[in-house]
Parts: structure tokens; C-alpha cells; sequence
């Protein structure tokens, strides 16, 4: 039999017919033979993927790649190129990676972790981090995936919420070998005629590619002229940084690819781009996000972070693990006890070990054992809680776990089926008057309950 030795790729097309799978792409490549001569050969995606875990990336088939190349690809969504991300980490210096962020609220979730968790690799490597905070692009309000122009913050406002915002960001990055940028510093020196030559590097028609500004457009919704600014400043923070590397989530590539064509024309070498997927929430189905009531934030008390943390899916443990732990999910544990590790390990991450291992332990308290009178479990007021069953459970819901639930939602999956109980006796009638005393437990389902005060 003769051995095909792989010499380059040739394309990626998508099947349409024949013995695959319908969509499945398959890989072709220019191969020498061992009995002589040389022809086309393929190779599935799935046998591509194998070479891709073996360290062989497509655009390096014939050479040796960086030996961190695979290790800093390794859960990105994209990376553009990896041929030139391989050729800089050969260069054998530590390159400036650059993660921007426009501090627009306080607190950040687990979401916001996962481009930090990648910046914290490369220094790790030995690269310098470059934590650019927008104090000037927040004014602005970034438009990515808005369908609305999102409402500007004061300077103040901004770097009220970068000082917590840092904070919490040096739980996952090393404070010591970071380097924290304003882009306030460049912004506010430009003259109005700096700004006009700066626009003139790009066109309306390329700002109007974004995906959020055609759809905009298309329904009829208006696009203010300052938001079209805002990739063009992103792209100008890189070129001020001289960033050998951008970082940032699959909604800012758009951005990232305008700052390697002002780079490009400012005489500096390009910066790869790593777009790092975005976190889904604990429903599993949007992106993780406060407003959707899906999140799972960095400051949250160590128990009530865990306690999110095992209403996810299994299938769900998987992501989490790889984004925001950098691991696979032991498969030879069961499940739950997989869960209960992952969660475990990001309060310890967040915390402290000891808070880890502590919240652990209360939840296999509340829940595993159902010793509910020995656990620390969020307090009420029984004289605040008048009205029916029905009324009481949503006010809870919402004040105790800031979780919004339908009526609908909570007569069929909450009360009717018994999970809502009072000192474990089941209160199944949802127009019934609601009497409860202090020292009692309302026990709403098997991960959320109340002691009443």
C-alpha cells in the first residue's frame, strides 16, 4: 500500500453530495506517494481534527510551528493567521498583546473572563499584557451588536467603574506584568483636523459592513455619525500601542481587522487577531449578559456563585470548562461530581480556596443532604411577604435571586408540581393566601430557598 506524505493544503470546500455527509467539509491536499509520483488526496474533518490536536495546524503542514501555537489557538473562535501569529512567536520576543475594554458598568461576569483568561496565557508565555481601558470610547458607546445607539457615560462615570472594573480583572491577570493604557491619553490631544485625516482612511461603505449597522439601516433605524467613529478609534488604539496581538470576543473582529489596516498603512507590522468565543449564560442559549438575568459575576459571594454555577447543563460544563479553566472535563467522574469541581475551582479562582471548598460544602448541605435549618441561606422578611402563593414565589424569585419569572413559568414548573414548600409542606394552589412566620424556610425549588426572618 503506498503512503501519501502531506505536502500543502489546497482549498476547504463544502460537500453537497457523495458518501459524506451532507455540509461536512472536506480537506484536500497535494501529496507525494511512497511508491512514487504525486496526486490529490483528502481528508475528512474529522481526520483533520486529529492532526489539528496533534499540533499541525493547516497553515503549517511542511514546517514545524511555534511549540506555544497550539496551546494559544486552543479554544479561540478565529485567529488571523495563524501563519503570522507562528511567525512572530519565532521572533523569540515577548510580544504586546492588547485586550481593550470600555468599563460601561462596575461589575463583570464570568463572560467578560474569557479574553482575559487567553491574555493571561500569553504572559504566562513571557508576553506583555496591555489592558487598554476606553475612558474615551466609552463616552462614545460602543455599537457592536446593538440595535440601538447605546447611551454615553460622563469621563466620571467611566472611570468610576474602571477602578472596579481593574480590580476585578486582577483576579485573573497578573497585576505586576500588566500595562494599564487610557486611550483618553491620544484621544483628547487630537485637534478636530486629526480626527478629520483620520477618517479619511476608511470609506462609509466599509464602516457600513457591520452586520449592527446593516440591519439598522435595513429596518429603518437610525445610525448616529459618532457610533460609525468607534471601530475607527479601536483600530487607531492598536496602531498607538503598536499591539503585536488584539484579543477580543467574535463581535469585535470587525474592529480588530480596521486597527491591522490603519497599522498597515502607518508603516507597522499587522497584529493577529484572536476572536475568543462568547460565553454562554447559565440558560445556556444567550450570551451571558445581565440584562438577560444569566450571569454569573466575578464579585458574587462565593455561595451564591457556586449555587449558579450546578443549575447548568451538563453539555454546558463542557464549554465552561474548556473557556473559562483552560481543561476538558474529567470523563471517567460522574457528572455532578464534575460540576460540583468546576464550580469549585472558579469560587476558588475568584476567592480562595478555602471559600471554594466552603461553598462546597454548604451546597452539598442545602441540597445534597437537605439539612436546609443548618445552611446560610438568604434571608426575608415573612411581614413583607402578603398576598397569594403565586405573588409571594415571584417576589422572592426577584428579590432573593434576582431571577424574573413568568406566572406561567411558575404555576406550572414551581407550584403546581410541589417544588415550592413551607418547612417542607408542599404549597401547590397558587391563589392561595400566603401565612408564613419567622424561622420558617420557603424552599422555592431544589437549588433556591429563603429563610424567613
Amino acid at each position: 500500500m503506498a503512503v501519501a506524505q502531506l505536502v500543502e493544503p489546497l482549498i476547504v470546500i463544502q460537500v453537497v453530495a457523495g458518501s459524506s455527509p451532507v455540509g461536512r467539509p472536506i480537506s484536500f491536499f497535494k501529496c507525494r506517494f511512497s511508491s512514487g509520483g504525486s496526486g490529490i488526496c483528502f481528508l475528512s474533518s474529522s481526520a483533520l481534527d486529529i492532526l489539528v490536536r496533534s499540533r499541525l495546524t493547516r497553515d503549517h503542514m511542511s514546517e514545524a510551528a511555534h511549540p506555544a501555537l497550539s496551546q494559544i489557538v486552543g479554544g479561540t473562535s478565529k485567529v488571523i493567521s495563524e501563519k503570522e501569529l507562528d511567525e512572530k512567536l519565532k521572533e523569540g520576543r515577548p510580544l504586546r498583546i492588547k485586550f481593550g475594554v470600555d468599563p460601561t458598568a462596575p461589575d463583570i461576569h464570568l463572560g467578560h473572563t474569557v479574553p482575559l483568561e487567553k491574555l493571561r496565557q500569553f504572559q504566562e508565555m513571557g508576553h506583555q499584557a496591555v489592558l487598554l481601558i476606553g475612558d474615551f470610547t466609552a463616552t462614545v458607546g460602543d455599537p457592536t451588536g446593538r440595535s440601538t445607539a447605546r447611551p454615553p457615560l460622563t469621563r466620571e462615570e467611566v472611570l468610576a467603574n474602571a477602578e472596579t472594573y481593574t480590580d476585578q480583572a486582577f483576579k485573573v491577570l497578573d497585576r505586576g506584568k500588566t500595562e494599564i493604557i487610557f486611550n483618553g491619553d491620544w484621544f483628547r490631544k487630537m485637534t478636530y483636523e486629526d480626527v478629520l485625516k483620520l477618517n479619511a482612511r476608511v470609506t462609509l461603505q466599509q464602516m457600513l459592513q457591520r452586520e449592527d449597522f446593516k440591519e439598522r439601516v435595513s429596518r429603518g433605524t437610525e445610525v448616529r455619525l459618532h457610533e460609525i467613529q468607534y471601530p475607527i478609534m479601536q483600530g487607531w488604539d492598536s496602531v498607538e500601542l503598536r499591539a503585536d496581538v488584539e484579543i477580543g470576543g467574535t463581535d469585535q473582529l470587525f474592529n480588530m481587522l480596521v486597527g491591522r489596516d490603519l497599522q498597515k498603512e502607518e508603516g507597522q507590522s499587522q497584529q493577529s487577531v484572536i476572536c475568543m468565543p462568547l460565553l454562554e449564560g447559565l440558560d445556556g442559549v444567550k450570551k451571558m449578559s445581565k440584562s438577560a438575568h444569566n450571569y454569573v459575576g466575578v464579585s458574587e459571594a462565593p455561595n451564591e456563585m457556586f449555587g449558579k454555577l450546578m443549575s447548568i447543563s451538563d453539555d454546558l460544563m463542557d464549554r465552561y470548562y474548556l473557556l473559562l479553566l483552560g481543561d476538558a472535563r474529567d470523563e471517567s467522574i460522574h457528572p455532578m461530581e464534575a460540576k460540583k469541581e468546576l464550580a469549585r475551582r472558579i469560587v476558588a479562582r475568584y476567592h480562595s480556596e478555602a471559600e471554594g471548598k466552603g461553598a462546597r460544602e454548604d451546597w452539598e448541605t442545602r441540597f445534597s443532604k437537605r439539612d436546609l435549618n443548618a445552611a446560610e441561606l438568604p434571608e426575608m422578611s415573612a411581614s413583607d411577604l402578603s398576598g397569594n402563593v403565586l405573588q409571594v414565589v415571584s417576589r422572592v424569585f426577584k428579590q432573593a435571586f434576582n431571577l424574573e419569572k413568568s406566572n406561567g413559568e411558575l404555576r406550572k414548573q414551581f407550584i403546581t408540581t410541589g417544588a415550592v414548600q413551607l418547612d417542607g409542606e408542599k404549597l401547590t394552589d397558587p391563589m392561595a393566601e400566603f401565612k408564613a412566620d419567622a424561622g420558617q424556610i420557603l424552599r422555592l425549588s431544589k437549588k433556591q430557598s429563603v429563610r424567613l426572618v
